[in-house]
């Protein structure tokens, strides 16, 4: 992009960069890293590119229990940010048992959004029958969704929009919960709610929130504009846009 002269933004979300950065760092003082995640997901690839020689992908309990490093006493691990701390606690439980000296990183690694979702789906399979789950086909958050609901005894399908919703799913079912992946916009979660009430379904919405999400972070320096004020202090304002 650079050589062809394109304006590149670096919007890369900022809990990956800090599994990214994490790797190298283990990697550079010589430790054994064990990954925590899925084989082929797009973010497992990127995190271990940043040192393949010293990072071994970690998927189940079996693998924690039969994997082999260098050093036992020089090991670390991190994890893919859109599990939850539901699909990883087993597996860091099996290798802190193998590897008493294993190092984690200073903060969770699990993206908040990922957990705050998988929570309010165990809390709406209590009321609702079917479940409704927006987001990508390869998207690992939103696959786990529909996995939570139907572990609670629920009918739970992906889509990517609400076309996608075949009435058939809705038959016998008094209520329907609706829940989107972390990444999915707001805008298609409207179009569902939109799309069953012309199904039939009453205008009545209720929306669960468990956790009030006040998480920020800043924009990508490349969004952020310093201008000069026209005060007699020449004072520098930051405006983001």
């Amino acid at each position: 992009a650079r050589a062809r002269g394109l304006h590149a933004i670096d919007a890369t979300c900022p809990l990956v960069t800090k599994v990214h950065v994490e790797a190298m760092r283990f990697a550079k003082e010589g430790y054994a890293i064990l990954l925590v995640g899925h084989a082929g997901h797009d973010e497992v690839i990127g995190t271990t590119g940043e040192a393949p020689l010293a990072i071994q992908l970690i998927q189940t309990v079996e693998d924690a229990e039969r994997v082999q490093v260098p050093n036992p006493e020089k090991v670390a691990v991190i994890t893919q940010t859109t599990l939850s701390m539901d699909d990883t606690a087993a597996i860091i439980d099996v290798l802190r048992r193998r590897f008493p000296k294993l190092v984690a990183p200073s903060k969770d690694d699990i993206c908040y959004a990922t957990q705050n979702r998988q929570n309010a789906v165990k809390a709406i399979t209590k009321e609702e029958e079917v479940i409704v789950v927006i987001g990508a086909k390869n998207s690992s958050n939103s696959i786990r969704l529909v996995e939570v609901a139907q572990g609670a005894g629920r009918k739970a399908y992906l889509i990517n929009e609400a076309r996608e919703i075949n009435p058939r799913w809705l038959d016998g079912a008094r209520c329907v919960g609706v829940t989107s992946g972390a990444s999915a916009p707001e805008h298609l979660v409207q179009d569902v709610v939109a799309f069953l009430k012309q199904l039939g379904g009453t205008p009545t919405v209720e929306e669960w929130e468990l956790v009030r999400e006040d998480v920020n972070f800043g924009l990508p320096h490349e969004l952020t504009l310093e201008v000069k004020s026209q005060n007699a202090k020449g004072k520098t304002e930051t405006i983001d846009f």
